[in-house]
């Protein structure tokens, strides 16, 4: 079921990006650069996706770790 949530909305985002395929200037600090609109759609949302992989996945971590820290607090059942 996520699969086809994500897959719809990917499929939405390049329709976005087809219909706007007018040429824009970027301007990042010292950097300008002419690109279609679609290809900075496109990589905007591929930046936020890894961000978001990336905050995801250290969330994972961090409690995956706590959780081990939890369990070597509490002492054998036998000792």
């Amino acid at each position: 079921m996520v699969l086809v949530i994500f897959l719809v909305c990917i499929a939405l985002a390049m329709l976005f990006a087809v219909q706007n395929s007018a040429p824009v200037t970027v301007s990042l600090l010292f950097w300008k650069f002419d690109a279609s609109l679609s290809i900075v759609i496109l990589l905007s949302l591929l930046a936020g996706a890894v961000m978001a992989s990336l905050l995801f996945i250290s969330g994972m971590l961090r409690r995956k770790i706590k959780k081990k820290e939890e369990n070597q607090d509490i002492p054998p059942a036998g000792a």
